[in-house]
């Protein structure tokens, strides 16, 4: 008989709706050994909760969060709010018995980031799990590149070098929205997407971040006040606010087990969507991977002869590519929102085994380490500045 677990989401904008759409067909495509049942969403607004619920296929709606962690029939608890309110929520859900999954990344600041890490370290002690929702792990490809690398594929890691492109907000006029805004997004570029090829770049090598050096830039220092928001699309008045985040980030960088590294995010890359890119160079290899070009893996083998040798792409769509055989037959690509189908199975997984997921809030403390690193570095003449 299929047990059922019972999942709470908070919040139902531009990650909320990704979410949803994970926790509806999850159960269609992997055997799991326990079904998650859509048991409510909350939100502020009892209209718009109560609307988005009808089409998201969430079976309640509670307009305080504080009322969804105390639910009997709520066993999960995942929070897709702005990065203000994580901390708060986490914590008190962790706190009420509640597996936490929270969307990236983890805080806005490493002091919320420790205090969340904290709680569920003690709340995994009482078999409580928790996990930070870094999506691009569960990438079929970028899972493939972290098996080259633990298999030794490409040997003594040299450089590390990873973008985060975007252009959606390089027009003046776009609306100053909350991830423009340090008091609720943390920071800008930098939190928002850099968080993600600092997660992948560590996750991939399976080494952390040592040291960084790092400038940022503000290009547009005010924006209209937006009226009207929804997703990565917004609609402004004639006043304006200022913008307190950065809108381009770029760093160097040293892993501790000593590769150098470059970083780069920016959500001013004209005519770049959603290029999260990273190549790895090693002694007996390299490999690249675009989003934008997501079900492909460049890999080079270096041990090869130079006549044979040269990189070579792989259609990361096979049966026996991680995550691919659940879905089509080989040469049908997956999209944006498989990534994190896959995610909540394996933290489903994680939770009926009773082990503990990964990325962990330790995982997302670190990285939140390295983004306070990159601001404390750009605010001092770029100095290095050890995380």
């Amino acid at each position: 008989m299929t047990s059922f677990i019972g999942v709470g989401l908070v919040g139902y904008a531009f990650m909320g709706r990704v979410h949803s759409q994970a926790w509806r067909s999850v159960g269609a495509f992997f055997d799991l050994p326990v079904s998650p049942s859509m048991t409510v969403l909350s939100g502020r607004s009892p209209e718009a909760t109560t609307t988005a619920a009808a089409q998201l296929g969430w079976a309640a709606v509670e307009t305080d969060w504080k009322n969804l962690i105390t639910r009997d029939d709520v066993q999960i608890v995942d929070i897709c709010t702005p990065g203000d309110s994580h901390a708060e929520i986490a914590i008190a859900a962790l706190a009420a018995g509640k597996h936490v999954i929270v969307e990236k990344p983890l805080a806005n600041t490493v002091a919320e980031a420790e205090a969340m890490a904290t709680a569920a370290a003690e709340a995994a002690t009482r078999g409580i799990r928790s996990m930070v929702a870094f999506n691009y792990r569960r990438v079929p490809a970028v899972a493939l590149a972290r098996q080259l690398v633990e298999a030794g594929r490409l040997g003594t890691i040299r450089h590390v070098r990873a973008q985060y492109l975007q252009d959606w907000i390089t027009d003046p006029d776009f609306p100053l929205v909350w991830r423009l805004q340090k008091d609720k997004a943390g920071s800008g570029a930098l939190g928002d997407i850099g968080a993600h090829i600092i997660d992948t770049a560590q996750y991939i090598t399976g080494d952390l971040l040592s040291g960084v050096s790092a400038i940022t830039e503000t290009f547009i220092k005010h924006r209209p006040l937006a009226e009207a928001s929804a997703g990565l699309a917004a609609s402004g008045g004639t006043e304006l606010g200022e913008v307190t985040v950065d809108d381009a980030a770029l760093f160097l960088g040293r892993f501790a087990g000593g590769a150098v590294a470059s970083f780069e995010a920016t959500r001013f890359a004209s005519g770049r969507k959603n290029a999260l890119r990273i190549e790895i160079n090693g002694s007996d290899g390299s490999l690249y991977f675009d989003f934008e070009a997501m079900n492909e893996l460049w890999f080079h083998d270096h041990t090869l002869p130079p006549e044979e040798a040269g990189f070579r792409r792989i259609l990361v769509t096979e049966g026996g590519h991680p995550y691919a055989g659940a879905w089509w037959p080989p040469g049908h690509a997956l999209g944006y929102e498989h990534a994190f189908t896959h995610e909540v199975k394996d933290f489903l997984q994680a939770i009926a085994t009773g082990t503990d997921p990964t990325p962990s809030f330790a995982d997302g403390l670190r990285v939140q380490q390295v983004l306070a690193a990159v601001e404390k570095s750009a605010a001092d003449e770029s100095r290095w500045t050890e995380v």
